[in-house]
């Protein structure tokens, strides 16, 4: 008897697409270069860690909208206060500004502000062009994502590089102020006995009326001079009772919060051996009510180091010495100290 045998027809499995695997490396790609980005975005945070190094904070009084005169210790600009608990005066208060008006068409927009992104933005335009004389496709120069992320971290390099190099010359570009430490106060004078408010870097120009000027003395200059190692040798013990001593509540408020920062990353930095280089007045003047003020650029020296809770070193280093300069400003109520009521980073 003939068997008849009928083939029986295994299903085939299908073949897992390909595109769904391409989509799957391309989506850790993604997930890579934004953890990536994020770590660009946290990476200032970890800079200038020493206490009011990590921006412009703090109140000027009348003058906290406006930009302290330049001085031969600090002739560059000031920068505008990231925080201030000081209103911003109504429209129409004669206030004075504090830069000159840009028309709104010679302002520029994000990217034009941002010259990371101005740069990743020139990248991917330029290998999109590239792509499309190529016969790639827009953005077939890019090879795919892989080269798009590869684009990305060799611009991240370049920015970073150029951020360094542009940082070392603003830093070279800083006058040598003779004296030291012991001639701060004839520095701050200029030789000739106390100045008044604006006597160094552009007068009174630009002030609110109601203010007056005031003289400041060598004793007030050696009161500076003290209150900057005191707040940085405070800063690196964590000791608030001598911050808040020291400075105004609003001041205090801000390095409790930036010390509780640092504390939340596992982070401890540290400021020995602070020595006063070179300083000068910028501005002094009493408010209507009696306050006054003074503000004074000083530049200083000091060996400053960050590190985790392994006592690794974040930034910095245990031996070698850093500068800075910044402009503090001073207030006081007649007849009683001097408080720190901000600090202001140049440019």
């Amino acid at each position: 008897m003939n068997t008849t045998y009928i083939p029986c027809h295994k299903p085939m499995e299908t073949p897992e697409p390909m595109f769904h695997r391409a989509s799957t490396r391309r989506r850790g790609a993604a997930l890579f270069a934004a953890f990536a980005v994020v770590a660009l975005a946290l990476a200032p945070a970890v800079a200038e860690a020493r206490a009011g190094g990590r921006g412009s904070a703090g109140s000027r009084g009348s003058q906290t909208y406006s930009a302290p005169p330049a001085t031969r210790t600090a002739p560059g600009t000031a920068s505008q206060f990231q925080r201030t608990e000081t209103p911003r005066p109504a429209p129409g208060v004669n206030q004075p500004a504090t830069r000159p008006p840009v028309a709104a068409g010679a302002q520029g927009g994000f990217f034009s502000r941002n010259p990371l992104m101005a740069g990743l933005m020139g990248g991917l335009l330029g290998a999109g062009l590239f792509g499309l004389l190529s016969g790639s496709g827009l953005f077939g120069g890019l090879a795919g994502f892989a080269g798009f992320l590869g684009l990305l971290l060799q611009i991240a390099l370049i920015a970073g590089l150029v951020f360094l190099v542009m940082r070392l010359i603003r830093g070279n570009r800083q006058p040598a102020m003779a004296g030291g430490p012991q001639g701060l106060a004839r520095e701050m004078h200029g030789g000739t006995g106390p100045r008044p408010m604006g006597a160094v870097g552009g007068g009174g120009r630009g002030s609110v009326p109601q203010v007056r000027p005031i003289e400041i003395g060598a004793a007030d200059f050696d009161t500076f001079g003290q209150r900057l190692v005191e707040v940085q040798d405070a800063w690196s013990r964590q000791d608030l009772p001598t911050l808040r001593r020291i400075s105004t509540p609003e001041m205090e408020r801000y390095f409790a919060q930036d010390l509780e920062d640092l504390k939340a990353r596992g982070w401890t930095n540290t400021a020995r051996d602070v020595q006063l280089e070179a300083g000068d007045l910028s501005q002094a003047w009493a408010e209507p009510d009696g306050q006054e003020y003074a503000t004074v650029a000083m530049r200083f020296s000091m060996v400053e180091v960050t590190t985790d809770a392994q006592g690794r070193v974040v930034e910095g280093h245990p031996t070698n010495r850093e500068t800075a300069t910044e402009l503090w400003t001073f207030t006081r109520r007649p007849g009683t100290q001097w408080v720190l009521s901000a600090i202001q980073q140049t440019g």
